[in-house]
């Protein structure tokens, strides 16, 4: 199987305010620091894929605009890919940020030209889809193009890396396409329609997914780790013990070097405890793309 490692999804300028804590509706929360920076579930990935080790092309849609211009300069500068990158006549996504002291988040996008991403656009890249090794998505692009990609790559013999995120219900036929699929708990449960709210509910869920045709998984967990599924069995990989400032992009950073891991040869369940190593750093630093650490720093 080929090593190469091609991610297809959303490119957002991150605007970050990190504060005391998270305002409630209608609330106003004075103080904390404002940061602005690149982001994006997808190329969050790539980004992180690539410098944990990957061979990464990124394919994304931005606008015609400075954001637009600025992110492919800066994927560029990290040594992916972006031949295949498109333009749209809409603005550049955008995200705007909320971080509370303990790292949690909140996030708002503005998907702009990311939502411009069509099937017919993931037609003219099929060739690229068939050349790659392993193929990374999320869902801050149209479902529908994500479903297509995912086919082409299923039937041209591509392992399929499904991140739902941000979580939302999914044709069935997809999942019939997907080699991984790694959910948070409250994606899982949107999937599934099973509310997980412990091991034995999400047990449950994961077998109604498994039930739509994807049989491996890793569920993220937080501060308690990840829950890998495959052959029947299920393994806990702990989180590692760190002081967590902001939790932006921790979870594409597990993805990434989950991916990483499997193109390096690992098992699921090792390269999961790399892809653990590589958030647990993340969770460390504030901001999405500037957040994710260099293989180097993998101990």
């Amino acid at each position: 199987m080929s090593r190469k490692i091609l991610v297809i999804g959303s490119s957002n300028t991150d605007m970050t305010i990190k504060g005391k804590k998270l305002p409630a509706p209608g609330e106003t929360v004075n103080g904390g620091f404002f940061y602005m920076g690149p982001g994006g579930k997808g190329a969050n990935q790539a980004v992180a894929a690539k410098r944990l080790g990957g061979d990464v092309t990124f394919i994304c849609k931005v606008g015609n605009d400075i954001f637009g211009d600025s992110a492919l300069c800066g994927y560029e500068k990290e040594g992916i890919d972006i031949s295949h990158a498109m333009r749209s006549d809409k603005a550049s996504g955008t995200a705007l940020i909320l971080v509370d002291e303990n790292g949690e988040n909140c996030i708002s996008v503005a998907s702009g030209a990311n939502g411009d991403i069509t099937p017919e656009d993931i037609d003219s890249i099929a060739d690229v889809i068939r050349g790659a090794g392993f193929l990374i998505l999320q869902l801050e692009i149209p479902v529908d193009s994500v479903l297509r990609a995912a086919k082409i790559a299923h039937e041209a013999g591509v392992y399929v890396i499904l991140n739902p995120a941000p979580a939302c219900k999914l044709p069935e036929e997809l999942f019939r396409y997907v080699s991984l699929l790694t959910p948070n708990r409250s994606e899982a449960s949107i999937m599934s329609g099973c509310e997980v709210s412990d091991e034995a509910s999400l047990k449950k869920a994961v077998k109604v997914l498994q039930g739509y045709g994807v049989q491996d998984l890793v569920v993220t967990l937080g501060c308690k780790g990840s829950l890998v599924f495959q052959d029947g069995k299920s393994e806990l990989i702990p989180s590692m013990k760190v002081n967590a400032v902001d939790a932006t992009a921790a979870g594409d950073t597990f993805s990434g070097a989950l991916c990483v891991g499997l193109s390096e040869g690992l098992n699921l369940q090792d390269a999961a405890r790399f892809a653990t190593k590589a958030a647990a750093i993340t969770v460390q630093r504030i901001g999405a793309q500037d957040s994710i650490p260099t293989r180097r720093e993998i101990s």
